[in-house]
């Protein structure tokens, strides 16, 4: 069955390019509001309500400090993403591995021209 166009849950939070790019800027570490409108260069309000939809799945926590907001990442909550992704890592070491095949034969090649 189809997934509910929601934002109830992280793989649906996560699926807008822009609560990513969020979510890459809070990997660095406890950033404000403004300096996240900053790195993406969009409107307050913009970054307001992605910001709104991870504090709603619990990707990311807000503290206030002073008259800013100051957001961090909440990595627990995308764990259940983690695990999905990690389902498909053998075939990609799968893939890895022939590809590493395929250029060594490649270098093979040229040195015995």
């Amino acid at each position: 069955m189809a997934r509910a166009a929601t934002t109830a849950d992280a793989f649906n939070a996560v699926a807008e390019p822009r609560r990513r790019e969020i979510l890459d800027a809070l990997a660095a570490g406890e950033r404000p509001v403004s300096e996240i409108v900053d790195l993406l260069g969009l409107a307050q309000p913009h970054v307001s309500r992605h910001l709104r939809v991870l504090r709603e799945v619990g990707a990311v926590v807000v503290r206030d400090e002073g008259r800013q907001r100051v957001y961090r990442l909440n990595p627990q909550a995308l764990k259940p993403i983690h695990d999905w992704v990690s389902g498909y890592q053998h075939l990609w070491n799968e893939r890895f591995e022939l590809l590493d095949d395929v250029l060594e034969d490649l270098r093979q090649e040229d040195t015995q021209e």
